[in-house]
């Protein structure tokens, strides 16, 4: 079973690492890639940062000037938050030389790693031009992700803005990227989806961590129940240890004579 697993493994890296060419080794992403990670992450970021009902108490404004009470979802101040720090958040992002396409990138560790890191706790000897120690870092591939990022964010800043304040309605993606960034260009990439497959940690990442809420709240509910169980319990201690608790006392009416 060892050697299958070993040889499975192998077939696996010689596939997604090596290819057929070396000049496959780095790939650096394509502006349809780019756009539409940048896309997918403002998305995430304006959902995360649309749920507060905080209102900001300002007396100017930083893009309109006009000074009054304004809700922070609506405000310069979300977008120019979300934005500085969007490209950032593509250094989370891994490269998974085992899928196709734009699917390439995608939080997790890539399957072909997770099967190295498996072989190696196993024992297994592993030789690669990476050292192990490298394994994690960042790749080529997505510093250049996120190095192109800051440039697009620059450049089409203003359209940025325009979808905040006005077409927050339509698609980020077909409005940033299609009819804009990608404007006459190939625009494919923007319609590839992962579908995902069972074991793969980049798309069952977010599964584990609910379920790992989920196991917090039901140990919370189990605490309390025991807490409560055990309060007729230390009044039973007692007992066994000969210290009962004190009782009222009782009298008759030819007492009170």
């Amino acid at each position: 079973m060892a050697a299958a697993a070993v040889a499975a493994a192998l077939l696996l890296l010689a596939a997604a690492l090596v290819g057929g060419d070396d000049s496959d080794w780095v790939r650096l992403p394509s502006k349809c890639e780019v756009c539409k990670y940048v896309a997918v992450e403002l998305k995430s970021a304006f959902e995360e940062t649309g749920k507060t009902k905080e209102v900001i108490d300002t007396k100017y404004g930083f893009l309109d000037g006009k000074g009054s009470a304004v809700k922070y979802t609506q405000s310069d101040i979300r977008l120019i938050e979300v934005t500085e720090n969007i490209c950032k958040r593509l250094l989370d992002y891994n490269l998974h030389k085992e899928r196709s396409g734009s699917n390439r990138f995608a939080k997790g560790m890539s399957e072909t790693f997770e099967t190295l890191h498996n072989l190696v706790h196993k024992g297994v000897k592993v030789v690669m031009d990476i050292p192990y120690e490298l394994w994690n870092e960042t790749s080529a591939e997505v510093a250049d992700l996120k190095k192109q990022c800051d440039v697009l964010v620059e450049e089409y800043e203003d359209v940025i803005e325009d979808w905040y304040r006005h077409h927050q309605t339509e698609d980020l993606s077909q409005f940033l990227c299609a009819n804009h960034v990608l404007k006459g260009k190939d625009t494919s990439c923007l319609a590839e989806k992962w579908t995902g497959k069972k074991g793969d940690l980049a798309s069952v990442g977010e599964k584990q961590s609910k379920k790992k809420s989920g196991k917090k709240k039901k140990k919370v509910r189990k605490d309390e129940s025991e807490g409560a169980a055990a309060l007729p319990a230390a009044g039973e201690a007692l007992e066994e240890n000969g210290v009962q608790e004190e009782a009222p006392l009782t009298h008759s009416p030819t007492d009170e004579l």
